[in-house]
């Protein structure tokens, strides 16, 4: 009820400043003429709107208020349930208040006392929001209620999908492994953007770091890094020999150890100078002869 209420009053005016919804609950908290002289004292609200039903006696309270002058601003009022006449036994509906336990808990009572009392109340449930919307206007004609102009409502922006469908917009890649990131405005290396490794300077070690190890490594580490991808560069496969020479140096290990390593790993493809000399030493050896 509430519902249908605040949506019929929202089609006619300028909108529901509050909205109060009393069950039928044995004990309520307040009463409906609790809230109509509340809202009497409230400069902002300019007209009540009350939809009741049939059962109880609440509606009678505001009938006294009314009654009393203690109500000034217009009250719409409509009780539902004037169908239950057409029943031949009692009806009960929705919930144990809303049952007519005589004739002046009647639909047809209460909106008789309401209209006698002073509300505006319709001739059916049907012409309720044209009371509402004929009350209103009377107001805004007096200068009770000052005009409110209708804003447009922004446009809403047409689905993306729709959009897509129709050839109008093409959607960014979203390409994201465990090492880059080409979502947004620039790719990431492990959640650095890339424009922040080049204005920081990043090598090719401190770039491998970010791929291979997912974080920014001591600056030693990729210095490393860089080091050996140089010594691959310049004493790569082609000169494999010479490039495990520096690795064993650089390990730490004697002369001697150094030079066997490359001297030893160099094989006919590059030269092969051991490998050789040990072939003719032992073909030599073989066939006895010892004139080298």
């Amino acid at each position: 009820m509430s519902n249908e209420l605040y949506n019929t009053i929202a089609r006619v005016t300028d909108g529901i400043y509050e909205g109060i919804a009393i069950g039928g609950d044995v004990f309520p908290g307040s009463t409906l003429s609790d809230h109509i002289l509340r809202f009497n004292n409230i400069p902002q609200v300019k007209m009540m709107v009350v939809l009741g039903e049939l059962g109880g006696s609440d509606e009678y309270s505001l009938v006294e208020a009314l009654k009393q002058g203690k109500v000034q601003k217009p009250v719409v009022a409509w009780v539902s349930g004037t169908c239950a006449r057409l029943f031949k036994s009692e009806v009960q509906f929705g919930h144990a208040g809303a049952k007519s336990g005589g004739e002046l808990e009647s639909a047809q009572a209460k909106n008789q006392a309401l209209r006698d009392a002073g509300a505006v109340v319709p001739t059916s449930f049907e012409a309720l929001e044209s009371v509402i919307k004929e009350t209103f206007e009377k107001l805004v004609e007096e200068g009770n209620i000052p005009p409110v102009p209708e804003v447009t409502p922004p446009p809403i922006p047409e689905d993306l999908k729709t959009a897509i469908k129709s050839g109008k917009v093409r959607a960014p890649t979203h390409i994201i492994s465990t090492i880059s990131d080409d979502r947004g405005e620039e790719p990431c290396y492990a959640g650095v953007p890339m424009s922040t490794i080049i204005e920081r300077g990043y090598g090719v070690g401190d770039v491998i770091s970010l791929l291979w190890f997912k974080r920014s490594l001591p600056r030693y580490c990729t210095q490393f890094i860089e080091i050996c991808i140089m010594l691959c560069a310049d004493h790569g496969p082609c000169v494999s020999g010479a490039h495990n020479s520096i690795v064993t140096a650089r390990a730490g290990k004697d002369l001697v150890s150094s030079l066997v390593s490359g001297l030893l790993t160099i094989g006919p493809r590059f030269g092969g100078a051991i490998d050789d000399a040990a072939r003719y030493f032992k073909d030599a050896y073989d066939r006895g002869s010892y004139a080298l």
